[in-house]
This record gives C-alpha cells, structure tokens and sequence, in this order.
C-alpha cells in the first residue's frame, strides 16, 4: 500500500493500492456512496477517493488502522449522536478497521449531502438570476 501523497488519476488506481481484505470494505463504501448519490461523479481530489455533485460531496480514504469518511462538518453535526461511537475531527470520522463499517449510516449522510448540495446550488441559480 503506498502512501496518500501518491498521485491516483482514479478511484481504481487509488483502492489497487491496498491489500485484499481492504480493497473490498472500500469498495463497499464506494457503492454505498454511489447508490445514494447515483448523479455524483467520482474523481480524486485531495489525493483521495471523492464525489462531486454541484460541488465535493464526500470523501473517504483507506488507512492503516482505519478508513475515513469525509462528509464536512455540517453532516458530522447533523448525525452527532450516530457518529458519538466514531473518533472524529472537524469534518472526519473514522472507523476502525476491527468493526464493520456503518454502510447504512454513509448512505444516510451521503443522501443528506445530496440535498444539501443540489439546494445550495438551486440557490446560486436563483441569485444568479436575479442579479
């Protein structure tokens, strides 16, 4: 596995670079992300695995001892009390490698960004159009 300051062109480039057993939970967490998001393109920026949808959506990335999940701070607080198990940081949450990783809690914080992103864009439309 080589570091995160490798540059990755793709998502596949990105999660080749683990071994096996993580490859797979990564994986899954892309085609949560995916499912919640189907509009989303993925690409990656910051050196790891991202989501684009009239903006970053989410981000997540594989470690030694963890993987992270990076929804921004807005989502973190809106999911406090399910994210309260998780070590986190401004904008970060991460699951041990030892425990499943929460699909279903990625999914529900994925669609929330959706909403989020698609009305803050609605609104630059709006302004846009006014002025």
């Amino acid at each position: 596995m080589e570091t995160i300051s490798t540059k990755y062109e793709t998502i596949d480039q990105y999660i080749a670079n683990f071994p096996a057993d993580q490859q797979a939970v990564l994986q899954e967490i892309r085609a949560t992300i995916k499912k919640a998001a189907p509009e989303a393109t993925e690409k990656i920026g910051y050196g790891i695995p991202t989501f684009f949808l009239k903006g970053n959506l989410v981000h997540f990335a594989g470690f030694k001892n963890h993987y992270g999940f990076y929804p921004g701070p807005g989502a973190i607080l809106k999911f406090e009390q399910e994210f309260s198990a998780f070590e986190q940081s401004k904008g970060t949450i991460r699951f041990p490698m030892d425990k499943p990783v929460p699909l279903d809690l990625i999914r529900r914080v994925t669609e929330v960004r959706v909403k989020e992103n698609l009305d803050k864009a609605a609104q630059k439309k709006k302004k846009s159009i006014k002025g």
